[in-house]
This record gives C-alpha cells, sequence and structure tokens, in this order.
C-alpha cells in the first residue's frame, strides 16, 4: 500500500473478528471463521501489526501488490475466504477495511518484538541459573454430459501430532472457465467418506489449478476422486504418503539444543568469535568483503511545525559523524530590507529571514530550503515538508538532528559480515553446502537456525562418527546474518524491519516519518531474473518493502553472497533460511508478468533432484516435533510463494550452477478447537522460535547428508 503518514494521534480503531476458542501456548491469537464469539482486536491508529486479512477478491490483493503493500506470504483461499498477510498500521488497515476486507487474525504487533526478546533472554539466564536448559513444549456425481477433464496434480497424506491430513491439487481442462467448481471424495479403509470443496487459483491472470489448504482426516484416505461442476471427473487416486523419507536416527548422546534466547547481531559476532576459538581444529572464520553502512543514518528534524509549515533539514554525514545534536533555528533578524543568509558556528545553523520594507519576514519554505542546500552542500541538505511548499517561513527552533537511532550499545561503524567455514577438509577439495540467513531483518527465527545448525556439528564432530563423517566429506559456509544493519535496528527501533538501512530515496521521500521504510531489500538487488530485467515481484518505490535497490547488486550485503560463493566454486549446495509460513523451494523464482514468462526451469534430472532432496530435509524437519511442510508449498518459489525479482537463491543457481533452495521456517499451527491454521510470525514467542531453530537445524544436517551422497554418486 502507497504509504501516507500522519503525525501521531490518539485515535483508536477498533477492528472486529470472529475468534474461535483459546490460542494454543506460544501462538498468536486465532483467526475468525465459522461459529464463534465475536471480540473487539484493538489497534491504535499508528501502531503496526501483522494482521491475517480476509480480502474481498483477487482484484483488490492485485492492487494491493501495485500500490507495494508489505505483504508477508501469498494468500491463501479457505471455505470462499481469500486470506492474506499484510504488515498494516491501524490507519492502514481501516482504510481497507473501509474497502471491503475483514480482519481475521492480529498475528503479531510490532510492540511484541521487544518483550518476547525480553523474555528469551530473561529465560536463557534463568536457565543458566538454574544449571541447564529448558525444553519448551514440543507439541503443538455429475448428472450433465462432461465438458472437462479432471487430473491430480498432488494427493498427499501424513499425520503429525497424531492427527491425520491430506491435501489435493485438482487441474481442469475448462481453465478458461471462472465459475468452474471443483469438489474432492476421500475415502478412508473403513468406508468413511467426506467431501473438500476446492479453490481456484491463478497466478498472474493464468490459471494454474484448484486446491484446499490441508484437511483434518480422522483416518488415513484410500482413495480420492474429483468431479467438477461441468461434469467432468478425475481418475480415483490413492493418496500417497508425505515425504515418504526416513533421516538415519540420532545415536545415543548426541548433542544438540544449543539456542536458549533471541540472538542480535552483536550477540552473533560474539558467539563466532567463540566458537572458533572452541574448535580452532574445525573451524575458519571468514570476514566477508563488503562492509555494510553500519548500524548508523543522517540526522535529521523538522524547521517549523509540519502540521502547517516545515523544512526538513538533514546532515549530510551520519548522525554518529558529530551531526546527532547539532541545532537548526530560523530567526527574524529584527531589520528591514534584509537578504536571506545563515551562519554556523559552535554546532548552530543560525537562518536569518529575509525581511522587506517594513521589517516584515518574507522568506518561503522553498527558499530556506534550497538556501540550506546550496550554501552548505557539504554539511547540510534540505527539503520541503509535504503540504508546506510556498508557504511562509516561521521564526522557529532551535531543533536538534538526531539520526533517530535508538540501539545506543551498537556499534556505529560500518559492519564486517563473517562467515564460519566448518569442516575438516577446508581447502576446497570437498562438497561445498551455503546456509545463509537474514537477508530480511525482521526474521529473528532465522539465525538461530543457522547458529544452532552450525553449533551441532561442531560439539558432535568428535562424539558422533555419523557428523565426524560428514564434515569428512562436506565443506561447510554458514553466514548468520546477511543483513546485520538492518536486524539491529528491527531489535532496537522497529520490528517489522525487513531491509537493510542504506537510505536511496531522495527528496520528500527522506521525511523521518518514512525512516521505517528506508533501505534495500537485499533477497530483490540480485543480477538473476530481476526488476531491472522486467520480471515481477519487487519495486523501483524506495519505501516499498521490496524495494529492489538502485540497480543490480547495489548492496554490500547481496554482493557478499555472491563473492562468497565466487570465491569457493567447491559450493554446490546452498539454502537460504527465511521466515515464516512453512515453505520449502527452489528456482525458478521469478517470472514476467506479462504472460507468466517464468525463468528457465530446471532440466527433468535436477528437477528430479531438488524434489527427492526436498523429500528427505522436509522429513528430517519432520522428526523434530511433527511439523510437515505441505506438498503444495513444496516446489519451485514461482509455483508455490510468488514472484521474487531477483532473489539469491536464483542467482546462485542460474549463474553459478549450485542447487539453491529457501527455507521459509514457522509453518503455520494447526489448532485443533478452531479447525484452522494459524500464522505464527516473524518473532514468535521464543518457544515457537527455539522449536523452528531445532527442526530446521535437522533439515540442514539433512542437506548435507543430501551434498554427500550427491558427491559420491
Amino acid at each position: 500500500m502507497t504509504r501516507q503518514w500522519w503525525t501521531a494521534t490518539a485515535v483508536t480503531l477498533v477492528l472486529t473478528a470472529t475468534v474461535l476458542g483459546n490460542p494454543q501456548p506460544g501462538t498468536a491469537a486465532p483467526d475468525a471463521g465459522g461459529t464463534g464469539s465475536t471480540v473487539p482486536v484493538t489497534l491504535a491508529a499508528d501502531e503496526t501489526a501483522l494482521v491475517r486479512v480476509q480480502l474481498r477478491d483477487e482484484a483488490q490483493f492485485r492492487q494491493l501488490l501495485a500500490e507495494g503493500t508489505d505483504i508477508a506470504n501469498r494468500p491463501r483461499q479457505r471455505d470462499g475466504e481469500l486470506l492474506a498477510d499484510l504488515v498494516l498500521t491501524g490507519r492502514q488497515l481501516a482504510a481497507l477495511t473501509a474497502r471491503g476486507a475483514v480482519a481475521r487474525q492480529v498475528v503479531q504487533r510490532e510492540s511484541d518484538a521487544a518483550r518476547r526478546y525480553a523474555d528469551s533472554v530473561r529465560a536463557a539466564a534463568q536457565s543458566r541459573d538454574a544449571g541447564g536448559r529448558d525444553t519448551p513444549d514440543r507439541q503443538r456425481g455429475a448428472t450433465v454430459a462432461a465438458v472437462d477433464t479432471l487430473h491430480f496434480l498432488q494427493a498427499y497424506w501424513w499425520t503429525s501430532a497424531g492427527r491425520t491430513f491430506l491435501q489435493t491439487q485438482v487441474a481442469t481442462t475448462a481453465a478458461d472457465d471462472p465459475d468452474v467448481e471443483i469438489t474432492v471424495t476421500w475415502r478412508t479403509a473403513d468406508g468413511t467418506t467426506g467431501t473438500i470443496a476446492l479453490s481456484r487459483f491463478s497466478d498472474a491472470g493464468e490459471y494454474q489449478y484448484h486446491y484446499s489448504v490441508p484437511q483434518r482426516l480422522p483416518a488415513r484416505p484410500v482413495q480420492v476422486t474429483a468431479t467438477s461442476s461441468l461434469g467432468g471427473t478425475a481418475r480415483p487416486t490413492t493418496p500417497a504418503p508425505w515425504p515418504n523419507a526416513t533421516p538415519p536416527p540420532l545415536p545415543e548422546g548426541y548433542q544438540k539444543d544449543f539456542i536458549d534466547a533471541y540472538v542480535t547481531p552483536v550477540d552473533i559476532r560474539a558467539r563466532i568469535k567463540r566458537l572458533a576459538r572452541q574448535y580452532d581444529d574445525l573451524v575458519d572464520v571468514i570476514d566477508l568483503p563488503h562492509r555494510t553502512q553500519g548500524y548508523r543514518r543522517t540526522a535529521a528534524g523538522y524547521l517549523g511545525d509540519p502540521a502547517t509549515a516545515a523544512v526538513v533539514v538533514e546532515s549530510v554525514k551520519f548522525g554518529d559523524q558529530k551531526m546527532n545534536g547539532v541545532q537548526v533555528r530560523t530567526v527574524d533578524p529584527g531589520r528591514a530590507d534584509r537578504p536571506l543568509s545563515a551562519t554556523y558556528r559552535d554546532r548552530v545553523l543560525t537562518i536569518s529571514l529575509a525581511t522587506d520594507g517594513t521589517g516584515r519576514t518574507i522568506s518561503t519554505t522553498d527558499q530556506v530550503a534550497a538556501f540550506v542546500s546550496a550554501r552548505y552542500p557539504q554539511r547540510f541538505s534540505a527539503f520541503v515538508e509535504n503540504g508546506s511548499s510556498g508557504l511562509p517561513m516561521p521564526v522557529a527552533g532551535p531543533v536538534r538532528l538526531d539520526d533517530g537511532l535508538s540501539g545506543a550499545e551498537v556499534p556505529t561503524k560500518p559492519w564486517t559480515v563473517q562467515a564460519l567455514r566448518i569442516g575438516v577438509h577446508r581447502d576446497g577439495s570437498r562438497i561445498g553446502v551455503l546456509a545463509y540467513s537474514q537477508e530480511h531483518a525482521r526474521e529473528w527465527a532465522t539465525p538461530l537456525v543457522t547458529l544452532e545448525f552450525a553449533e551441532r556439528l561442531l560439539a558432535n564432530a568428535n562424539t558422533d562418527p555419523a557428523t565426524r563423517e560428514l564434515l569428512e566429506a562436506v565443506d561447510v559456509f554458514v553466514i548468520p546474518t546477511v543483513n546485520p544493519d538492518g536486524a539491529n535496528y528491527s531489535f532496537h527501533d522497529a520490528s517489522f524491519q525487513r531491509k537493510n538501512l542504506v537510505n536511496h530515496c531522495t527528496g520528500a521521500q527522506r521525511d523521518p516519518a518514512n525512516r521505517n521504510s528506508w533501505g534495500v531489500d537485499v533477497n530483490r538487488n540480485y543480477t538473476v531474473g530481476s526488476l531491472f530485467d522486467g520480471y515481477a515481484g519487487a519495486s523501483t518505490n524506495c519505501l516499498s518493502g521490496a524495494y529492489a535497490g538502485t540497480g543490480e547488486l547495489s548492496e554490500a550485503e547481496s554482493r557478499n553472497v555472491v563473492d562468497l560463493a565466487k570465491a569457493h566454486p567447491n559450493i554446490r549446495f546452498a539454502m537460504n533460511v527465511h521466515s515464516y509460513g512453512g515453505y520449502f523451494m527452489w528456482p525458478p523464482g521469478a517470472y514476467q508478468a506479462e504472460g507468466r514468462i517464468l525463468l528457465p526451469r530446471p532440466s527433468i534430472d535436477e528437477s528430479k533432484m531438488f524434489l527427492d532432496s526436498a523429500r528427505r530435509i522436509v522429513s528430517a524437519i519432520a522428526g523434530e516435533r511433527g511439523t510437515v511442510t505441505w506438498p503444495s508449498q513444496t516446489g519451485p518459489v514461482a509455483d508455490v510463494l510468488y514472484s521474487a525479482a531477483g532473489n539469491s537463491a536464483d542467482q546462485l543457481y542460474y549463474e553459478l550452477g549450485i542447487f539453491a533452495w529457501d527455507f521459509e521456517v514457522g509453518n503455520d499451527i494447526w489448532n485443533e478447537t478452531t479447525g484452522r491454521w494459524e500464522g505464527v510470525g516473524f518473532q514468535p514467542p521464543f518457544a515457537e522460535a527455539h522449536a523452528e531453530s531445532q527442526e530446521y537445524a535437522a533439515g540442514l544436517v539433512e542437506l548435507l547428508r543430501v551434498a554427500r551422497d550427491h558427491a559420491a554418486a
């Protein structure tokens, strides 16, 4: 959604959502639907939250996409409802509901993040004081002649926490008929039957299939059939087990669970240092070549009142470079016929307004802004606040310039991103695997996954023969935080920050009111299938959550990933760890919207490699607490999620020939009481984040086995 900014108000917007039952411990409040009590969901006007919203129709979603709305997940259809997870302010949500949308679940409020981080640190300290770790709870018939033909694309069943689920996808040859309805009938071994109404899914205007989210069944299905409203039928099919792979059992004494709290980039740096010291025979630390901007911004302030007339004055240097605290003011010279002038002395910029023959000040906001920028080009820039152009410049100030950053303990200098290199043979002679996380700053659970993975390998190297064998056979590279600047900002300033801290905005878009929307989406800044080559899923709007930057690889963060892979050509496998939603994906990750023209699909053999490996890794994830990544969310990015122009997996695969996957950790959780799947968010309560770290670290260990087997084949 196009960002609109207001000064803070005390207005509270009350939205009504239907809520069923109580959420499971450690999850957000359940979304609404069906029958149940109606309770108010309050969202303050300027409060930001991750909200599951029922949209009016697909056209409304396309409009939101075009407007640059911060969309956290691909919309899903359930019982005729089109549900999308959106990051919105209270005002934006109110505007959206006025257009026919309905709020269904507040997945996470921005204010939840600080509390959840503090809770995780407090719990970790209590656990250490008690001499051990707390283990979080791990449980959570046609009557007319047929005019179409149906075909099952997917029919899978699985069990999780003792419950059985079925998911199907069916395609019809009547692809151009938007009204065709498809129903799946299932049958269990004891003869119990039921039906599932599927929803039509189109992408970029092209019909793909009909599907449903996984459905709860009383027992394993032995047969499914499909019929359409046009009379078409599909051959009866026996659903296959999913993922139908079994990882090797863990040996007695296998060490795991090295995560006890959320970790900031400062924490990660300290842990990397500790691991390198503790396991110096197995670890090298690689300082990646491109230093990031660092946790810093220019200093700015409003000279005047934004509600009436104001100019934004901004430092050219960063605030930490002795520009925070600089004062700016306008004064009346008290004499007639004086020109506009200024002095800068003792860290105070004094602007003397022009006067006419009567001594009245006559300078306008535009004149003051232009004068400051021209008079002090190496020190200040200025622009007119929206709505203030052409107005008389008031006598105002002094105002103190400030960079708006609150993480006082965070280093401000350019940051050196580090990678761990783990293995017995760290000389390029063994097949390499790269695991990297936190391209998106707000995804706090993702470095927990890569750090748990690294610690498991190192702690078990000398006690578990299977782990030692893996480290003999595979050269492992781990980047726990690709985007440390954005992550520091997410922890200390705005928890929903997605991008890095580099501000490419110009003019009025540099208004400090937009500070939480500045930055570049690192995972839209690569060269293959990029926005700059005409692919969909990124933006040229510097305030968009998917802003692609000023050009391909314009950012240090993306260049670091590419240069690490290029510098170590033995890397043949890679996993990019994101959150949330429970996806397992691979290229192609982007398409040109007109005609939905995809990047080239992998060959038949490589496609089989991707899918067979996915089954193994998904099975390893499920072995931790029964979390099963849905088959409908396992596949190429552009097919199971959306088009993501300029993403890193496409870069590694198409340019460097690396088998590149993406995790989206944080699978939806089944609520037995409501009969609905519920989202967990970017920064879930730590018990959930901890569980995600354990299960997806197990998936990364299985990826090493995949790489080892591939090298031996």
